[in-house]
């Protein structure tokens, strides 16, 4: 039986039929015009947008003093919320007001310190026109953004963005798919503005991301992932090896830590160097010490350093490792940083 995978085969790169996707319609060229019209019509966005109403906003945005709330119906509404969620990740206070949940009770949020941006393509949306007047009710500044030069917003908002609409892409003109594309650019450049202008750290931008991978490779250091006390596979440098064979192999990291009488990293015993000892040695090998066939200069790290880092200096040189010793200011052994345990944690 065909399994679905297979049955969708026909419509990977590799395997498009021309002729069966012009006969439904879908002609290269075709879908190729319609990115270039699209392109055209960002660009006539571009060449058009009055920056210093653009300035004024940015610049408000950046000096107020309560939170921003983004509201907005239907399409313009997704893109309110995306827009107060990326200020939120990247430093500023944005929340996204529900127009109709607002007229119901929600408007208490709002406060005397607090902006209310209100997206529209016309700036006649019912439900906005509604919630200007309770809103200025509650003493909030109001910003209207519309691709309507003279929508109603320009005159019952305290400012007025204009977002440049020469048409949708829609061959009615009607489908919002340039108005709310604009939108977006407008927002998503605005947010990075606003983060550059308020210095926002790497650091910074981490701790509104903890859970996501970008969070943990800014936050994760070596001393929050690595395996340490009891689970750490030590040995001296007078072990014999094959006494050492249950501990590292026990122990699952493929790895021997080779110390001295005060905790002090002296080399690395890996499962390639016992390849080794019992290639060279054969039956004397049960007489070899762990010293005898240990890496002296293995690379290792430091507890306080990004894990992020610990990676790189896996990855570095002309053969990887897939593992790290863990020392502390005075040098002394005190974990063991796997390949496996950062990727485990998501880096």
């Amino acid at each position: 039986m065909e399994s679905n995978g297979d049955a969708y085969d026909l419509y990977s790169s590799e395997n498009i039929d021309a002729q069966h996707c012009e006969k439904h319609g879908f002609d290269i060229r075709q879908l190729k015009q319609l990115f270039q019209d699209q392109q055209q019509l960002l660009d006539h966005f571009f060449k058009n947008l009055n920056y210093k109403e653009v300035q004024a906003f940015t610049q408000l945005c950046a000096d107020t003093k309560g939170v921003i709330f983004f509201s907005g119906v239907g399409k313009s509404g997704f893109v309110a919320q995306k827009c107060a969620q990326t200020l939120v990740s990247t430093g500023t206070k944005a929340v996204f007001l529900s127009p109709t949940d607002a007229l119901h009770g929600d408007i208490g949020l709002v406060g005397p310190n607090d902006v209310l941006v209100l997206f529209s393509k016309s700036g006649a949306t019912e439900e906005l026109n509604k919630l200007i007047p309770c809103a200025r009710a509650k003493s909030a500044y109001l910003v209207g953004i519309s691709s309507l030069k003279h929508s109603n917003f320009r005159k019952m908002c305290d400012m007025h963005v204009y977002l440049p609409l020469e048409r949708e892409l829609c061959p009615f003109d009607l489908a919002p798919v340039t108005s709310t594309a604009i939108q977006m650019l407008f927002c998503d450049t605005v947010a990075i503005a606003l983060m550059k202008a308020k210095n926002l750290t790497r650091e910074q931008y981490a701790l509104n991301h903890p859970a996501g991978r970008i969070g943990r490779r800014l936050s994760f250091r070596v001393e929050d992932i690595m395996r340490k006390g009891d689970s750490l596979p030590l040995c001296r440098e007078s072990d014999l090896i094959m006494d050492q064979l249950v501990e590292l192999t026990v122990k699952g990291y493929g790895c021997l830590i080779v110390i001295d009488a005060s905790n002090r990293l002296l080399g690395t015993f890996t499962d390639g160097d016992l390849r080794r000892a019992l290639n060279s040695s054969r039956e004397n090998i049960f007489h070899l010490q762990v010293g005898e066939m240990c890496n002296r200069e293995p690379r290792w790290i430091e507890e306080n350093v990004m894990a992020i880092a610990a990676m790189k200096k896996m990855e570095e040189g002309a053969s990887a490792v897939t593992f790290l010793p863990v020392l502390d200011y005075n040098k002394v052994v005190i974990g063991l940083i796997t390949l496996h345990d950062l990727v485990s944690a998501g880096l």
